[in-house]
This record gives C-alpha cells, structure tokens and sequence, in this order.
C-alpha cells in the first residue's frame, strides 16, 4: 500500500510548489472530446505553475499514458476528472480530488489547488463519500446522475442473463415440450432439452440479483456487490418471507439501491488504522449483508405478503363479475412487474382455477403474457432511432421470448424506462385480457403466450391471437409515444408539424419516421434522397487532405450560415453528405442531435465537436466550419461556438484510428496559438494548412 498522505501538499513558496508531483485520471461517458481537452487543461495549468503533473486517460480507445504503480507511489495527489467510474483501489493512501470531466476543462488551477487539503482515499475502487468533491452543478444533481448510472448499470449487467435465459428455456420448451393440463408445458425429466432448460432456469434465477448486484457496485463500489447480489436473492426468493411469489425485478431495484446506500454510510464511519484494511473485504459486506438481508425479511417481506395474499382473496371474488373488467384487471397484474409477485398473483390465481374446470381466467392471463415482450420488441422495429444498438439486439431477443410466453424478455426495458414502460405495458397487457375474457377463449394449461395455441392447449385460438396482437401493438405504440415524449421535454424543443410528413416532429431534433425538420424549413425527403443518389467524389491529392484523410478541402465551409445549434448541425451534415459518404442525412442529424441530448458538445474556448456513430455514414468523415458571429452550444464556459467539427463514423467502423486522429484534435484545440491561426485562415485550403499540424 502506498504510504498516506496525511500533512497538507505543498506551501506558500515557490520552491515547495514546484517539488510538487501530481497525477490526474480523465474520463467521460460519451465522445472522447472531454476526455482529452481535460487533459490537455490539466497539463497545461501544472506547467505553468511549475509542478509536475502525469495524466491517464480513459477515452474511446481505452486507456492511455496509464499510471504505474511507482507513479502512484511518488505522487502528493491525484485529480480524478471524470464523469464515468474510475477505479481507485490503486490511490489508497492517497489524496484524490474527484470532479466531474468539465471542471478539468474549465478550472484546472483550482482543482490543483484543492487536491493540496484533499482527503486520503482510504480504500475502495469507486466513489467514496469521503473524497468525492462535488461539482458545481449542486449536491441533487450529482445525486440523481448517480442512480440514474446506478440503474442503467444493473440493467446492462442483467441483460445478457435475460436474453441467455430466455432464450435457452425459449429453445427447450419448443424442441422438447408439450403440453400437459396439470405442468403447463412440460419437458420429460430424461430429455436433453430438460438440461437446456434448466441452463436457461439458472440465468434466469441469477437475472434478479445480478441487477440488484451492480446498481449497488455502481453506487458503493466493490463491498456493495456481495450485500447487492444477496439481497436481490432475498427479494426474489418469497419463501424466505412466507410469500409465493418474490419481489422480482422491482424488489431487486430496491435493494440494489438500498446495499448501495446502506454501504456508502458505513464506508463514513470513523475506524482505528488497523481496522480500515479489513473494512472494505470482510467488515462492511457482512454487516451490510446481514442488515440489509434481514430488514427485506422482516420488514419489507412480511407486507409484501399480506398484500399479495389479500389480492389472491379479492381476485377470487371477482370471478362472478364482468369478464371484462376481470380480464382488464389481470392483464395489467401480468403487465406490471412480470414475473414479479403482482405478476404472480394473477399467474397462480388463473393456474389454480384450472383443476376447478374454469379455463378462462387462464385463457385472460394466457394473452397478456407475452404482450410485455412483443410489444417492446415491436416498439425497437418500427422506431429504431428511439433505440441504441443494444436495445435493438435485445428488442430481437424479446419477440423470441414473447413467442413462448417468457414475459420476462421485457424487463430491461421496464428497468431502463419504468415511466414510460411500464403503463405501456400495463395498458397493452389490460387490452389483451379484456379482449380474451369478451371472447371467451380458454386455456387448459398453466402457461401463455401464442406457444400454448400453437400446441393445442387454447380454446377460441383466433380471438387469442387476435387478443396478444392488439396488445402487443397497443404496448408498441404507448411505448414509443412516451418515450418519444420524454426525450422532447429532455430537449425542450418544440413540436411542430412538417407539411406532407407521416408524424410531427421536432424543431430541428430529427426522430422518427419524419425526422429531419429543422428550423431552416428545409424539407426532409429530398436532402435523404440527394444524399442517397450523390455521386462518389473524385479521388482528391494529399495535399488536399487532412486529419488522415478524414477531413478534405470538399468538407470544410469558411462561413457557417446557421445561427442556431440544430440548424447548424443540419448545415454540417450537408457539409458531410458532399462526399458521398453519408446515405441519410436525416439520421445523421438525428443521431448527434441525441448525442447532444445526452450532453453538450460544446466545450468551451469557443469549440464544439458534435459527433454521431451511426450507418447512416459509409465510412469516418469529418467536417469543419467556422461562424463568425458564434452559435450558443452550452459550453461549460459561456462561449459560443466558432470552431466547429462534425465528426460521424459508422456503427461498423473497424479499427480506432480515427478516434485517435480526434484525440490528438482534441488536444491541438487547446493550444491558443493553433486556434488563433485556425480563426486567421483566410479559405479552405489554408484551413487545411493549418488542420495538418495535428499529427
């Protein structure tokens, strides 16, 4: 372990300051800009100063200029300028200064200043309560960024257990079962599909507390993983407090969030020096383990119980009523946390009513279980943009799981998006119960989904189909709809009509169908059409290239026309369509305008970089254009943008040399005298002139 740095860094001399040795991490979460400029800040205000200052960072392409352990070892202290996890189990001992990426950009003196009456890290590998600055965007902010982290953490941790389980029992149920009144479907014990399914069973079981697991890793770091893991099994396993059906994804959430907390308040406790090694590996997992463990037990659990017990009661005397109100009401109980215990409830009440001779009420749960799952993997078809990669690999996954009635495929979409997934789910999965318990349909065995039809064990099979396809699109169409609405009040924008358009749309933000209105009043169909039909350009000579070839005299404009962020973000995807490069405008303007969403481009000394990995482009271009007036970008510094890039690479682009080309960019930027000479640039090929220095 590194010795500790307990006596204040530094003092008032000169000489003092300059013996000082420092160390800084940089990091971001989306583009590799920040990372680097942060660097370039960092550097930059140690040497003036006199101290000696070594920077890793953690960009697009990994990590770069790595700190070694002797490093470590010889450093007053550490600056962490990230807004991503960064381990700090190798700062032990040390004093580390943590903010978020943009006060490296924007106060680099100050945080070398603050890092000198830091506090020593004491151990862990992520935030700490102790030595975590907060930034300036005030303590809720940085509160709710990190249990939105926390939360999409678990969900990207849980999904590849959703999607191996699922489609592992999927596979099984379809090569090796059949149906059977009394097991639903059934698989012989000897089969070799019985040992597939019971793969599938496994991911499936450690789905639960791997969600809850890495919400609390992401918020109290490695101790929180064991109380995290086992508390989610706690909440999963009902019979640990007396429930049939556990707390599911929902009760994992919660205690995902509970260990995370629960740890980061004892990590707070003052202990003796001998005990603080021992703190992080035996002491707080088990003290956080056992408290949380049995508070979900004797606290949480027990209510849980008598809840779902008394709903059993108030479902059994429903049967004399409406169908279809009962069937509304369990279709939004197999909706709502699928497989969890409201989900259960109406899944055993339906099941037990069977050897009764009443197949209908199974008949109403059997169509609304796998509406969650075809409706989401629906929703990722017909609205892509709306969409990352993952998600769209995981909608593919859904409508598989959907198929034979595994409504669980849906819950990491439900756990990313729980506003706007869930009452999609719940009025799709209403629709479908009504709808079978009006026509009567049946089921003889304790499953659902079309799987159960396809086998001969529903009664009324057209008006079944008809009742999960209805669903499955009511659930498709609410979902999109409200996401699409959350993401326009993320933005802000206004919504606007586009003449001739399939749907509204944004001013200037291009998502769905009609995406690429801006406020120029350009239309949308003709720019797509001309980028598609743009002709390949001519070979150009090396010394009309720049940036590797990324960037030609052909994409860059001396005068932006634009005087608004989105309209000139249009204007540098034109820019990039000359090339011949981009085969939809449209959603290369869509896609960095969610990049912008997610944070802003610009960053500062009168630069933005609005970037977008999307097919929407054939290979990496860049584009550079200069506005004399300056367009607002929301820079973290107040500056309006003047030098502008546009950088877009596809999904597929193999290789990271491009990334490379914008990180040294990246760091070029923050040399006055390249930006003053970029400014000065009388045309295009001077520009590119000076673009060469980066190398």
């Amino acid at each position: 372990m590194t010795r500790p740095a307990d006596p204040p860094i530094g003092g008032d001399g000169g000489e003092q300051q300059k013996k000082l040795k420092l160390l800084a991490v940089t990091a971001c979460p989306t583009g590799i800009a920040h990372t680097y400029m942060a660097a370039e800040k960092l550097s930059q205000a140690a040497e003036s100063l006199g101290i000696d200052m070594k920077v890793e960072t953690q960009g697009s392409i990994g990590a770069e200029n790595v700190l070694t352990d002797n490093d470590v070892r010889e450093a007053d202290g550490i600056i962490i300028a990230a807004d991503k996890d960064v381990d700090r189990a190798r700062f032990a001992g040390k004093r580390v200064l943590s903010v978020g990426v943009s006060e490296g950009i924007s106060h680099p003196e100050q945080l070398i200043e603050q890092v000198r009456s830091a506090p020593v890290h004491g151990g862990g590998s992520g935030v700490d309560g102790g030595s975590a600055a907060t930034t300036s965007g005030g303590g809720g902010g940085k509160e709710r960024s990190l249990a939105y982290k926390a939360l999409m953490n678990g969900v990207s941790y849980m999904i590849p257990f959703v999607v191996v389980g699922g489609l592992l029992i999927a596979i099984s149920l379809s090569l090796g079962g059949h149906t059977d009144p009394k097991g639903g479907l059934v698989i012989p014990d000897d089969s070799f599909w019985m040992h597939v399914n019971q793969i599938g069973v496994i991911g499936f079981t450690l789905m639960v507390p791997i969600l809850s697991g890495y919400i609390a890793y992401a918020i109290g770091d490695r101790p929180a993983l064991v109380p995290g893991m086992i508390g989610g099994w706690i909440a999963n396993t009902g019979e640990l407090y007396d429930s049939k059906a556990g707390a599911g994804f929902i009760g994992a959430i919660v205690t995902g969030f509970l260990a995370g907390y629960l740890v980061r308040w004892i990590k707070k406790v003052k202990v003796p020096k001998f005990a603080q090694p021992i703190m992080p590996i035996i002491v707080i997992p088990i003290v956080a383990t056992t408290a949380l463990g049995l508070f979900f037990i004797y606290v949480i659990g027990k209510p849980i119980s008598w809840i779902f017990e008394h709903l059993t009661d108030w479902l059994s005397g429903m049967t004399g009523t409406s169908a279809i109100l009962l069937g509304a009401i369990l279709g939004l109980m197999i909706a709502f946390d699928m497989g969890g215990p409201v989900n259960k409830t109406a899944f055993l009440f339906g099941a037990g009513l069977i050897a009764t001779g009443n197949q209908t009420v199974m008949g109403m749960c059997a169509a609304a279980i796998p509406v969650m799952p075809l409706g989401q993997g629906l929703a990722t078809l017909i609205r892509k943009r709306l969409y990352n990669e993952q998600e769209r690999e995981t909608g593919l996954a859904a409508l598989f799981m959907g198929f034979f009635g595994i409504s669980e495929g849906a819950i990491p979409f439900a756990a990313a998006r729980p506003a706007q997934v869930i009452p999609a789910n719940m009025l799709g999965g209403a629709v479908a119960g009504a709808i079978a318990g009006q026509a009567g349909v049946e089921d003889a065995v304790p499953h659902g989904g079309p799987i159960v039809a396809v086998l001969g064990a529903v009664g009324g099979v057209p008006m079944f189909f008809i009742a999960v396809a209805i669903g499955a699109v009511v659930t498709a169409l609410t979902t999109v709809t409200l996401v699409d609405l959350s993401e326009r009040k993320r933005r802000g924008a206004p919504v606007v009509d586009v003449p001739g358009g399939p749907e509204p749309v944004l001013a200037g933000v291009g998502v769905g169908a009609g995406a690429g209105a801006v406020a120029s009043g350009a239309s949308t169909g003709p720019q797509k059409r001309a980028a598609a039909a743009a002709p390949s350009p001519a070979p150009v000579e090396d010394d009309e290239e720049a940036l590797s070839g990324y960037l030609t005299e052909q994409t860059v404009k001396v005068r932006l026309d634009s005087a608004d962020k989105d309209s000139a973000i249009r204007e540098m995807a034109d820019l990039l369509a000359a090339t011949g490069k981009v085969n939809d405008v449209d959603e290369l303007v869509a896609t960095a305008l969610r990049r912008e969403a997610q944070g802003t481009t610009g960053l500062g000394e009168e630069i933005a970089i609005p970037h977008a990995k999307t097919d929407a482009v054939t290979s990496p271009v860049v584009g550079f254009a200069r506005s004399s007036e300056g367009i607002e970008w929301g820079a973290i510094d107040g500056t309006k943008a003047k030098l502008i890039f546009m950088i877009s690479v596809p999904e597929s682009a193999a290789g990271d040399e491009h990334l490379r080309i914008l990180a040294l960019l990246s760091r070029k930027l923050m040399d006055t005298g390249f930006r003053e000479r970029l400014e000065a640039a009388p045309d295009e090929a001077a520009i590119l002139e000076v673009l060469r220095e980066v190398q």
